[in-house]
């Protein structure tokens, strides 16, 4: 189902807007969102694995390697704002349809931590399991 083009950006400004307010609307500071050390991650990063197999994995798979449900999310990873986009409005392509989690306090507060999480798997810093946290 398409969505009319002002219907999105709409959707987008606000939820931008109010995920801004819950300090998870600003794209991360650096190209890289993630800090990874000898296979341990900063708080953030761990964070974002915890929400991630807590939410995401059901359908994603382990470490977002994709699914028959869910595509991988880390074979061709999305820029943050796209990232946002989706988690929070959802997706639908065919018969695949992804919910959307604005109003999910598990979810929607912890994007960046998610995206970091997801984005330093794809970018190969961080490999499989789960990581330790840097203290």
């Amino acid at each position: 189902m398409r969505r009319p083009l002002a219907w999105g950006v709409a959707a987008t400004a606000i939820g931008l807007a109010t995920f801004g307010a819950a300090g998870q609307g600003d794209p991360p500071a650096s190209p890289q969102p993630y800090q990874v050390i000898d296979g341990a991650v900063d708080r953030g990063t761990h964070n974002g694995y915890r929400r991630y197999h807590a939410t995401c994995s059901h359908c994603h798979g382990p470490d977002g390697l994709g699914s028959s449900f869910g595509p991988s999310l880390v074979d061709r990873p999305l820029t943050f704002a796209a990232f946002a986009e989706v988690v929070r409005l959802g997706s639908a392509r065919g018969s695949a349809v992804m919910q959307g989690f604005a109003d999910d306090p598990n979810v929607a507060p912890h994007i960046h931590d998610i995206y970091a999480y997801l984005r330093a798997r794809a970018d190969g810093a961080l490999g499989r399991g789960r990581p330790r946290r840097l203290d």
